[in-house]
Parts: C-alpha cells; structure tokens; sequence
C-alpha cells in the first residue's frame, strides 16, 4: 500500500521499520520539527525523523496541519492510508479523510480504557493487570474512534513504563503489519460507552514519594515514572530518582530503611528500590548505586 507516516518519538521508530519491511511504499513521513536538546541547545531531529532520514524516505515537519496549503500537501500525496502513531499533532477532518481508507491509530491502550498521552503510565500507576494495542479508524475526537485490531498483554509486577513501553512497540509494529493485510475485511467495532478512562499528560508534581502510602501504590509509581519522570525523594539534601521497585514485607516509620539493601518501611509493608539513580549521575542497580551513597538501617527518606 501507499502509506504516509506519522510519529515522532523512539516509540514509532519500530512502526516506520515494519511498514517498511513489509513492503509497503512511504509516500512520506511527517513528525514534529527539530528541537533545541543537549548542552549546546542546537536543533535536534526526532527519533522518526532521524530514522526516516537514514531509511532515504522524504520527511516533512510542519507546525501545524490547520492551513489549507498543508493540507492540499497532505492530499497531493494520494495515499492508501495514513499510519499514525505518537505523532503529537491534532489531525483537523480535511486530514483524516484525504487517505483513501482514512487514517489508522496505533495506540498503547485498550480502548476506551486510558484514551490520551500517557496510557502507559496511567496503566502501571492504577495498578492495571493488563493492557495491549488497539489499531483505531480515527476521527475527530479524542481516541474514540472504532477498534479494527486489538491485542492484550500482562502487566508484570515489576514491569516500568520503559519496559512496557518497548514492548508494546513491538506489539504495535506488528499489529499494524497485521492490519493493513487484510484492511478489506476487518470490520471496525464502535468502542463502547461504559468503561472510558483518560490518561493525562504525566506531571512532574507526581513524581515526589509521599512514604505514608501504602507500598503497592509506590511501587506502582516508581515503575509507571520510571524512566521519565521519575519517582523521586530527598536523602540528606540530595535528590534520589527511583526507578525500579518491589513490595516486600516489612513495618516501620514510613521513610525509613529496614535493613543496608534499601528496604524501605511505607504506610503499609515495605519497598525494596531496585534501581535509582543521583543527581548528575547515571541510572544504577540498587547494588551499585549502594556502593556509591549507603543508606544504612534506620535511615529517614524524604527530609531535608
């Protein structure tokens, strides 16, 4: 088929390489526009962008989709359909209707569950079994659109937002292979009306570890932040980012460390930090990072 691309971060790279593979023919990529990153504050290409460039296809990076001259761009291009994953701009209807079989939706959820930007957090953080796929007829609404494909999967209980986040990429390459071979005969299904969630945006006032809440609910958001944001708490001064947890038995004063392996007691049981990370430093196994700032038994997190 002749597919415009749509993505932008590492997330939709897998997308781009799949459609590829299978041979279907990119009439363009679209993505958002470099950004200033890095030290130097120098124009960086996104991860789509990147990939796209190096894949030889033509990338195109407007602000916006809203103009008419756009638009009839997007329409020039006379696409089969358009694949959309993680872009990060609103598709106005001029749009979504220019591809002949409209523009299909790879997103992290299962649908209505969790519809908007961070499924995959919110799935982790609310404690979810399960979540997976949905491949999405778009519309003008906010992931309301029909369901062509879907696919679920385990959450582990360990598992972090990376972690899942790879996976499902994956799960969402393939899916969307899967899918536009055998477009004609897949029959889209009406999401239905009870059961709908919204994920929002991730905000940074979420990452601080309140101790006093039971373990399972700081496990949970240790790995749903982790890695960005990343849950964190304060040891003497320092920020601490944790970036991977179990709930392991144990009591005591909420914030404070059961034993010299960073067992710490919360409002009810205990976590066991698997992976953090300093300030200025790199992320670190619990057993390195130990090595480099002990928190002995006894010790109290978040103070100071």
């Amino acid at each position: 088929m002749r597919v415009i691309f749509m993505g932008t971060p590492d997330f939709s790279v897998p997308v781009l390489d799949a459609l590829v593979k299978a041979g279907h023919e990119i009439a363009a990529v679209y993505c958002q526009p470099p950004r200033p990153a890095g030290r130097g504050k120098k124009d960086r290409p996104t991860p789509v962008h990147a990939r796209a460039e190096a894949l030889g296809l033509e990338v195109r990076h407007p602000v916006s989709l809203k103009s008419d001259e756009e638009q009839a761009r997007f329409a020039a291009l006379q696409a089969d359909v358009a694949v959309v994953v993680a872009y990060g701009l609103i598709l106005p209807q001029p749009v979504l209707d220019a591809p002949t079989h409209g523009c299909l939706n790879i997103h992290a959820s299962l649908l209505p569950r969790w519809r908007g930007a961070a499924p995959i957090h919110r799935a982790i953080m609310s404690g979810d079994a399960e979540t997976g796929i949905c491949i999405m007829q778009m519309e003008a609404g906010l992931d309301t659109g029909p369901v062509l494909l879907r696919e679920a999967t385990a959450i582990g209980s360990e598992e972090t937002t990376g972690a899942l986040h790879d996976r499902l990429s994956v799960m969402g390459a393939r899916l969307i292979v899967d899918a536009l071979s055998r477009l004609e005969e897949l029959t889209p299904e009406p999401q239905p009306e009870t059961g709908v969630t919204y994920a929002a945006k991730i905000d940074k006032a979420e990452a601080a570890v309140d101790w006093s809440q039971p373990a399972e609910a700081i496990s949970r958001q240790i790995r749903g932040l982790a890695p960005f944001p990343g849950a964190w708490t304060s040891l003497g001064g320092d920020r601490i980012k944790l970036l991977g947890a179990r709930v392991v038995p144990g009591s005591g004063a909420p914030g404070v460390a059961l034993d010299d392996g960073f067992t710490i007691a919360c409002g009810e049981a205990a976590v066991e930090v698997t992976r953090a990370q300093r300030a200025g430093k790199g992320a670190q196994e619990a057993e390195s990072f130990l090595r480099g700032m002990a928190i002995p038994r006894g010790t109290k997190l978040g103070e100071g």
